[in-house]
């Protein structure tokens, strides 16, 4: 059947959208061009959209995997029989899922998910016996065709595999297998029944399933039965009478029962995807290889021209059997529609070295179908096995599954509504645990759980399942309000900030710093000629903050970026760096004050941070951290001081104070944590008792807070381990001091459980009545540093990213963009629900968002994920305040610069040149707006807040206007020595 056969065939399945465009063979090699060039990362973002109308939603099983009944009701044995039970196999897949004796079982499963089409497979040795139509089995037939039946009944087609791996094994003893061109009429006979006997109800048929294994691994690697290696040029003799079976079956159907049973046949093909490893045309000639090795190994010859693809020919040479005109003719366009298999089968599995050509394998299912239809003239697409996998261990709760089954359903919808894909159908793989072939039961694909330890094999819906027939009701991601960008603007008094970890310190002043005398000479090349050991007296200028040009600089940058606020932390350990306040470095005080102050001048309001947790690197006084760091009560004492100090000498400028920057730092020991939260309130009440009145600021602390979610929402019990992260994060800090003036009652039950369970001393210090009154309501505002989410559950499926204290699963969800940073995914509601969650507890507290932003090479100064970034967190923002009524009082973008804190910045460097990033551009766009203002609607007016004097022009102009009359004095001077000059060789002229 050709090109307009196929449209035909689409026509019946009712799928009217699909266009079809011939293409040239090759075709598909611009695919990595492409999508090299589609927008970053927008193309990324996840897509909310439904799937077309009639769009068929199908799950799958293999015989010998779920089956079992090995050897009942005259079932021969197959390869896999006798495969399992020689070498090192540990176990074997003689009772499976055990589906032969629960029919209805799987019934229940499939009207649960509600899929309209189930495939599976027909085992061939049960319906004959030793693989010829004479040992023809009866109650193997009539199980079939009481599960056809039974589907019937639930209104679910049956996607039909004649051959699913499991060779009788009678035909691989007296034949050789596949690798005896007798199987090719031995098969058309067996194809000849099952379409006879079962085709009646049947409209989908696939041939063979996977035949690139069933050559490759079964008779090249030996890795799946019948475990056959050693012989190099097997597997493609294998492959060569695999592909004329096929065509043989098709034929069959084509010419005896197709207008009769109105079905359709193919093979299913299976194929990972490729990327090449460096932009090169001779990489992506490379990775078509790599693909045609595997795929195209068997989709040419059936849909493009009947014949090997030119790169196994020129690499195989003579090893490679070839097809006679007449026998290419017979093989091309045996295919109704395109049936891609695609997951962990192959993918990192089962994919040799040698096949990958020196490129990088990648899990892309959306460009592998953009290449199938690039590369295979637009055939329609079933997609008829797709999935993930977990451990042998994970029982119901299969995040990890559910998640890759949603990232490639979406690459699945994406490649349809984005690329004009023709696929019509995707296939959950797998219904049922079983038997997962060499993996035996050491992996589980199943979307229902089987409990194998049970008579019964009780079977039990797992996450994925529900996860999967919720998609299917909704046909798909359709948007909801909550998925839309929000229009709307921020108050006018909203602050707009960046945040820094610090800024650039250099205290020695760098105008008129030269004391040396020089020469001009005027009458020669009229170059400056220093004068040796000659120096000017010191001159005793007034001290001028402007003479700093590296403060100088930096406000400059910041006031560039029309921010009304900028945050950064103080070196506690630089200005006291012996803990007391009596040694204070006077010179980097003053250089603070000089920062704030000329940040005051330009309307930029100072945000400062007293101590920045720095992880494991301290940032405190060596002598206080030689004395017990935190733990120590002296050193609680010396940052009361500290902070005194500072706010005798910063506070007449700084009107928002940071006592503690992120110290809920979940590594720290509790005891730690108890004693940081003293030293904020010590802190703040010194800060409330003897500097507010006369300074009239505020002060708090950060906490970072980076939004928990449930892995899974189905009922209440899913909840509770996100909402125990993050009592133990935030309510750890937040609870004492904006809540009740105690630690969350969540954390000290846990702990003390914990502590009885297990061989720990998890040790939650208790407040005394001194430091409840201490502590709580020790703020002036609640403040956020936020910069991704991750997902929890109490399950175990990795032990790496398990936290034992805790006893929750951390996950991230696969179709999330994902950052260059490790483990911290670019997830904008995230922030919303971490503002409601605030909200909710400490109900109507004022709120900034102190630090948020993401990591992005430094080298790209078009940092489009970071514009991705700022534009869709501010946007929850926006939502957070105008429809949730969070009282959001600012939002600080980070980081100011790639200089101090490296990946961050707004501002890039090349040398010495200072870079503003295309995320500076957009920030100040946003800023302009006031958010994102409906179109159309006027412009929001808001008093300008008054310049301090004309200082905002001195401070910009001042080294300019310096550097102006230095240059005018210098040439008064020349104009003057030039007359005098002038008139003296004159007047020596007259005497002579």
């Amino acid at each position: 059947m050709g090109p307009g056969g196929l449209y035909h065939s689409c026509k019946q399945l009712g799928v009217s959208h699909l266009q079809w465009t011939a293409a040239a063979p090759g075709a598909g090699l611009h695919t990595w061009d492409r999508f090299s060039k589609l927008p970053y990362p927008g193309d990324k973002a996840f897509l909310y959209d439904t799937f077309p109308d009639k769009f068929m939603w199908a799950v799958g099983t293999a015989a010998y995997s779920v089956e079992g009944a090995w050897e009942k009701d005259g079932k021969g044995k197959s390869i896999w029989d006798t495969f399992t039970r020689g070498g090192t196999r540990v176990s074997r897949g003689d009772v499976g899922s055990d589906s032969y004796h629960n029919i209805p079982g799987d019934l229940r499963a499939l009207q649960q998910l509600g899929v309209s089409h189930y495939r599976f497979s027909l085992s061939w040795p049960r319906i004959f016996s030793n693989g010829t139509k004479e040992s023809y089995n009866e109650k193997g037939v009539e199980y079939y065709k009481s599960l056809i039946r039974g589907l019937k009944e639930i209104k679910v087609q049956p996607i039909v595999t004649l051959y699913h791996w499991d060779l009788p094994d009678n035909l691989q003893t007296l034949f050789g297998g596949w690798s005896n061109s007798v199987m090719v009429e031995l098969f058309r006979e067996y194809a000849d029944f099952c379409f006879k006997t079962f085709g009646s109800d049947v409209k989908f048929w696939i041939t063979i399933d996977n035949p690139f294994v069933v050559a490759w691994h079964g008779y090249g690697t030996g890795v799946v039965a019948p475990g056959i290696k050693n012989d190099s040029d097997l597997p493609f003799r294998v492959g060569h009478n695999l592909l004329k079976a096929h065509a043989a079956a098709w034929h069959l159907y084509d010419d005896r029962y197709r207008s009769s049973q109105g079905g359709r046949v193919s093979m299913a093909l299976a194929s990972h995807w490729i990327k090449p490893s460096r932009t090169r045309q001779e990489n992506r000639k490379a990775c078509k290889c790599s693909l045609d090795f595997v795929l195209g190994w068997f989709a040419r010859p059936l849909f493009v021209d009947g014949d090997y693809p030119p790169c196994m020919k020129l690499n195989l040479t003579h090893r490679l059997p070839s097809f006679t005109e007449a026998e290419s003719l017979y093989v091309n366009g045996t295919a109704d529609f395109f049936a891609l298999s695609h997951g962990p089968a192959l993918s990192f599995q089962l994919i040799n070295d040698s096949l990958r050509f020196g490129q990088t394998e990648d899990l892309g299912l959306r460009m592998l179908l953009y290449w199938v239809g690039a590369e295979y003239n637009n055939p329609p697409i079933f997609v008829v096995e797709s999935g993930w996998y977990g451990s042998g261990n994970t029982k119901t709760k299969d995040a990890k599954h559910m998640y890759y089954l949603k990232r490639f359903i979406m690459e699945t919808l994406k490649a349809i509504r984005f690329d004009r894909v023709n696929v019509i159908g995707y296939t959950a793989w797998s219904l049922l645990d079983g038997y997962e072939w060499y993996r035996e039961y050491g992996i589980r694909r199943g979307l229902f759980f089987v409990d194998f330890n049970t008579p019964d094999l009780k079977r039990e819906p797992k996450t994925s399942a529900t996860f999967y027939s919720k998609l299917i009701e909704k046909n798909g991601f359709p948007e909801l309000p909550e998925n839309r960008p929000a229009q709307g603007v921020f108050p006018c008094d909203f602050a707009w900030g960046i945040a820094a970890n610090s800024i650039q310190v250099d205290t020695i002043p760098n105008q008129f710093a030269d004391p040396s005398v020089y020469i001009w000479n005027v009458s020669g090349n009229g170059e400056l000629k220093k004068v040796p050991g000659v120096l000017v007296p010191p001159m005793h200028r007034k001290y001028n903050c402007a003479n700093y040009g590296s403060i100088l600089q930096q406000v400059s940058d910041v006031n560039r970026m029309q921010v009304s606020h900028f945050h950064f932390s103080l070196n506690w350990s630089s200005i006291t760096p012996t803990g007391r306040v009596s040694d204070a470095n006077e010179t980097l005080l003053k250089y603070y004050h000089c920062f704030v102050s000329e940040l005051q001048k330009v309307n930029i309001t100072p945000v400062v941070t007293l101590w920045h947790h720095t992880g494991k690197l301290s940032s405190l006084p060596a002598p206080m951290e030689a004395g017990g760091g935190w733990q120590s009560e002296e050193t609680v004492q010396a940052f009361a001081d500290y902070a005194r100090l500072c706010f005798q000498r910063l506070g007449a400028h700084v009107k928002l104070w940071i006592t503690l920057n992120e110290p809920n730092d979940e590594d720290l020991e509790y005891t730690v944590g108890h004693q940081l939260l003293r030293a904020h309130a010590l802190a703040w009440h010194i800060y409330d008792t003897e500097f507010r009145r006369a300074q009239g600021g505020k002060a708090s602390l950060v906490l970072h807070m980076d939004w928990v979610e449930p892995a899974f929402s189905f009922n209440r019990e899913d909840v509770e381990p996100a909402n125990r992260v993050l009592d133990f994060r935030v309510g750890w800090f937040a609870e004492p001091i904006f809540g009740s003036g105690d630690y969350p009652g969540v954390m000290r039950t846990w702990l003390q459980q914990r502590n009885n369970i297990d061989l720990f001393s998890y040790h939650l210090p208790a407040f005394s009545d001194e430091d409840r009154l201490l502590v709580k309501g020790t703020y002036d505002f609640f403040a956020i540093s936020h910069f991704t989410t991750s997902m929890v559950y109490d399950g175990v499926e990795d032990k790496y990213t398990f936290k034992d204290k805790l006893q929750v699963q951390l996950i991230s969800d696969v179709t999330w963009i994902m950052s260059p940073r490790r483990n911290s995914p670019v997830v904008p509601w995230g922030l919303r629900k971490a503002l409601n969650w605030v909200n909710s507890r400490y109900k109507g507290v004022p709120i900034y968002v102190m630090a948020n932003g993401v990591q992005e090479d430094t080298a790209r100064f078009k940092d489009s994920l970071r514009v991705y970034y700022f534009y869709n967190y501010i946007n929850e923002a926006l939502k957070a305040y105008t429809l949730d009524g969070v009282n959001l009082k600012g939002y600080f973008a980070y980081a100011f610069s790639d200089q101090r804190d490296p990946g961050f910045g707004m501002y890039g460097y090349v040398q010495e040149e200072v870079i503003s990033k295309s995320s500076l551009a957009q920030y100040k766009n946003i800023i302009h707006h006031k958010g994102f203002p409906a179109p159309g609607t006027p412009q929001q007016h808001c008093p300008h807040a008054p310049v301090h004097g004309s200082r905002r022009y001195v401070l910009t102009k001042q080294p300019v206007v310096g550097f102006l009359s230095l240059v005018s004095s210098c040439m008064l001077i020349t104009v003057c020595l030039v007359i005098y000059y002038a008139v003296k060789r004159h007047k020596i002229a007259t005497k002579k």
